[in-house]
């Protein structure tokens, strides 16, 4: 009897245990598989460096999850302890551990990025970031124009700004190396400063991508006869210093009158033959490729038709017609 006595007892105390286990086997699925707490979508950091503890307590404080010891042990026994990525997460609300885990060794951060439009003077790019509360420091000096690629830069919550600043003048020295060995022959450019400075112009003076190559063949055109550019953009550039305003009433926050083309500034090119000392602002790659790739043609005069596009003249008498076609527009 003893004997049986203890048999029962012992297979009680495997059936107990299996129960146990079981439940604890239930408790966690339902807490791995499961609804998780987070009642609403959040935006968590995951730090550079945090290790998979660092990181479970992380998501704890944040109510994304409400087992931190069972992430680590689900972490381990995946094999994802190496996995799982550094960056700033959106969780949405009721995430599921499991999806957590998922999203983090995936890496699907959430993006966050700024646009660098192309044509905007250093200082406004400056402002730019200055005007993003979700980055951080200072940036120690103004950018010299023409030095910062145009393009769409992505980023994590808190990044430093002058990190990049310095990633838009590395992008842009890749860019300008890359197209000026793929340049024309026989170009009045003659060093990759004066690619920029033309493309700068070009990119200030059309907006339709199409025209780009033929703004430039006009420009060539003039720069290898020893003519005047007369481009406004120039000019604008004289009298703001890139200090554009971007208050719906274009760069002067007025029109460019007569009496501007009078400034005395190598910047004018209604008074100075050639190039003008530097960038009037930072041109995007098209703009630079057409530069160092522009439309051979006769033309040596545009102005504006009323599409947005330009007309395009080989003589003063035909641009004299576009002119007064362009004030009817207007008008």
């Amino acid at each position: 009897m003893k004997s049986s006595h203890i048999f029962l007892s012992f297979l009680s105390l495997i059936l107990l245990g299996l129960l146990v286990a079981g439940i604890m086997g239930a408790m966690g699925a339902h807490y791995y598989f499961g609804k998780g707490p987070l009642e609403q979508d959040k935006l968590v950091l995951i730090e550079r460096g945090s290790g998979v503890g660092e990181i479970a307590q992380t998501l704890k404080s944040e109510n994304v999850i409400s087992e931190p010891m069972l992430f680590k042990m689900a972490t381990k026994f995946s094999g994802r302890a190496s996995a799982l990525k550094a960056g700033e997460y959106e969780f949405a609300a009721g995430t599921s551990m499991e999806d957590v885990l998922a999203q983090m060794e995936e890496g699907k951060v959430f993006d966050r990025k700024i646009t660098i439009r192309e044509g905007l003077t250093s200082y406004q790019v400056v402002e730019l970031l200055k005007a993003r509360d979700d980055m951080s420091g200072e940036i120690i000096n103004m950018p010299a124009e023409g030095t910062l690629l145009p393009e769409t830069y992505h980023f994590v919550k808190g990044e430093d700004r002058q990190t990049k600043i310095n990633k838009m003048a590395f992008e842009m020295t890749q860019a300008i190396d890359e197209l000026w060995e793929k340049r024309d022959a026989n170009l009045p450019i003659k060093t990759k400063q004066e690619a920029v400075i033309l493309a700068s112009i070009i990119e200030k003076e059309t907006a339709v991508a199409s025209e780009r190559k033929r703004v430039a063949g006009v420009f060539v055109n003039r720069l290898n006869k020893g003519m005047l550019l007369q481009t406004d953009p120039t000019v604008i550039y004289a009298l703001t210093k890139g200090k554009i305003q971007d208050k719906g009433q274009g760069p002067l926050g007025r029109r460019l009158l007569r009496k501007d083309l009078s400034i005395d500034s190598k910047y004018n090119t209604y008074k100075y033959v050639g190039l003008p000392p530097g960038p009037i602002a930072n041109p995007g790659r098209a703009s630079i490729e057409a530069a160092l790739n522009p439309e051979r043609h006769e033309y040596i005069f545009f102005v504006a038709d009323g599409t947005g596009g330009h007309a395009f003249a080989k003589t003063l008498a035909e641009h004299n017609r576009n002119v007064a076609n362009w004030r009817k527009v207007r008008n």
